[in-house]
C-alpha cells in the first residue's frame, strides 16, 4: 500500500471516528496529532481531514443528490466517510486523477465495509465524477 493510500485509510479513521461521535474531525485530529500514544499523522491525512471538513456541506449535498434514494442516514457509516473523501479528491484536489479518487475509494470500502459497498460507492463517485468538471467551477 503506497503512502497516499495510507494516508487516505488514516483520513477515514478519521472521518468515521468523528461522524460516530458527533465531533469535529479536525479537532479529534488536533486532540490526536503530537500525542505519543498515536503514530506520526501523514501530512496527506492532515490535508484530506481539513478539506473534507471544511467543504463537508458541499459534499454532503452532493452525496445526497447523487446517491439515488439513499439519505446520508441510511448510508453505512464506513461507506459515508469514504465517499466524503473520494468527493472531496474528486471535486477539489487537482493532483488526484478522478479514477484515482474513485479506485482508491473503491478499494478501502473493499477493506472496511460490506460486500456490496464497493458497487455502491462506485456508482455515486461514477455519477459525480461524470459531471465533475461543471461541478469542479462552482465548488472552487
Amino acid at each position: 500500500m503506497g503512502s497516499r493510500s495510507k494516508a487516505r485509510k488514516r483520513a477515514v479513521d478519521f472521518l468515521y471516528e468523528a461522524d460516530q461521535r458527533g465531533v469535529d474531525a479536525v479537532t479529534l485530529l488536533s486532540d490526536r496529532v503530537g500525542s505519543p500514544e498515536v503514530p506520526p499523522v501523514n501530512d496527506y491525512t492532515v490535508t484530506l481531514v481539513e478539506g473534507v471538513t471544511e467543504n463537508r456541506a458541499r459534499i454532503d449535498e452532493l452525496l445526497t443528490q447523487h446517491a439515488e434514494g439513499w439519505s446520508l442516514d441510511r448510508m453505512p457509516a464506513v461507506d459515508r466517510s469514504v465517499l466524503r473523501l473520494g468527493l472531496y479528491e474528486l471535486l477539489w484536489s487537482e493532483d488526484v486523477p478522478p479514477a484515482v479518487a474513485i479506485d482508491e475509494a473503491v478499494e478501502l470500502v473493499k477493506a472496511l465495509s460490506t460486500d456490496d459497498s464497493p458497487r455502491f460507492v462506485n456508482g455515486i463517485l461514477g455519477r459525480i465524477a461524470g459531471i465533475s468538471n461543471r461541478l469542479r467551477k462552482t465548488v472552487k
